[in-house]
């Protein structure tokens, strides 16, 4: 193969070879993600979609290089509450894998999803409008529930004190990362809709999950694949039962609470690795016995009980069924041996041979 190639000394996207050898990585997902890469800060602002389609990459194409990117890190996308209660999608590119607690922590330094205080907003309360006649709901009726948006937080728990007046404690990244893992859900299926109150029943769990090594995505996933064909009743209860019994297996150094081992099992520890890998047992190997066929005593290896090697047992089987043969056809293999070297032919032929295991056998027979 012949190589040409001129650097550019202009226009041109500097793209790591981790990205153009990585295996995991369809065409598209890298043409795609050089694209974006080189884009202008002008054009950063357009959803992922709108450059695919640009490039030609649309339908299923799309979505298989999008896949591949979230699954790889390289695109994260998140769902906030905007502006008169409208929910927003911000998608985060990078050009290198980012964890999501990375992602998390590049959006907040952005302010990306960070709600403005009314007295920003103008105007801050709207003018008043005229009254509406025939629109009043009777007294005794009540308004239904408005699910456009899911239940805000209590006022004492956003103040940093809990329903009981104790002090809030601060989450972790893993709860937090799990807490967003279980809100996501809605935008798999919306059979799987939690409210903020359900996704915190179910966060412990989802934590294990992520202790145990199992990626947000792969935990999406788990949760949000193989639906019943008939619905979910309950979309916290069937989280739940799904969490609990498709829990992986803990790492076996944390089956064991750390600071529980004893001072002989680490003494017996350190004893097992200091010595060296015992060797494997060596293969059996049958022991040599002496053949009791006929001719030159030779030894073979017996499996079982057997007293004869396999050639001599195929040889008696062989001249047994030739004196059955020669006896159902009327023939005399010993006077047909003897025609047979009279008449110059080969003596070591098959009839020979027939004639010579016909006569070993009727003369073992007679002794």
């Amino acid at each position: 193969m012949l190589w040409h190639a001129i650097a550019p000394v202009r226009r041109y996207t500097k793209a790591s070879h981790d990205v153009v050898r990585h295996p995991r990585l369809c065409s598209d997902a890298k043409i795609l993600l050089l694209y974006v890469q080189g884009l202008p800060d002008g054009q950063t602002r357009v959803a992922l979609s709108e450059h695919g389609r640009k490039l030609g990459i649309k339908g299923r194409a799309f979505q298989r290089a999008k896949e591949q990117l979230v699954v790889n890190g390289f695109v994260h996308e998140r769902r906030v509450s905007g502006e008169r209660g409208l929910w927003v999608t911000h998608q985060l590119f990078s050009n290198v894998p980012l964890s999501d607690a990375d992602a998390l922590v590049v959006w907040r330094e952005a302010g990306v999803g960070a709600e403005a205080s009314p007295s920003v907003q103008f105007p801050t309360v709207g003018e008043p409008g005229p009254r509406t006649v025939g629109h009043q709901l009777p007294a005794d009726e009540e308004l239904g529930e408005n699910s456009s948006r899911p239940p805000t937080e209590a006022p004492s728990e956003v103040e940093g004190e809990g329903e009981d007046g104790v002090p809030a404690v601060e989450p972790s990244p893993q709860e937090v990362e799990a807490e967003r893992v279980l809100l996501s859900l809605r935008n798999s299926d919306r059979q799987l809709r939690l409210g903020v109150r359900e996704a915190r029943e179910l966060v412990g769990l989802a934590v294990e999950w992520l202790r145990r090594g199992v990626s947000a995505g792969e935990l999406r996933r788990v949760l949000s694949s193989g639906l019943p064909s008939n619905g979910v009743r309950s979309a916290v209860g069937f989280l739940r039962h799904r969490l609990e019994m498709k829990m992986p297996e803990a790492p076996v150094s944390e089956q064991r609470a750390p600071g529980r081992e004893t001072v002989e099992e680490v003494q017996e520890a350190v004893e097992e690795a200091a010595l060296p890998a015992a060797p494997p047992p060596p293969p059996y190997v049958p022991p040599l016995v002496t053949c009791q066929g006929p001719g030159n005593e030779h030894v073979f290896r017996a499996y079982s009980e057997e007293t004869e090697c396999p050639d001599c047992q195929q040889a008696a089987a062989y001249a047994r069924w030739a004196e059955r043969r020669a006896a159902d056809l009327g023939i005399d293999l010993a006077e047909d041996a003897a025609k047979a070297v009279e008449a110059g032919r080969d003596p070591d032929g098959w009839r020979s041979r027939l004639a010579a295991a016909a006569a070993a056998a009727g003369g073992g027979s007679r002794q």
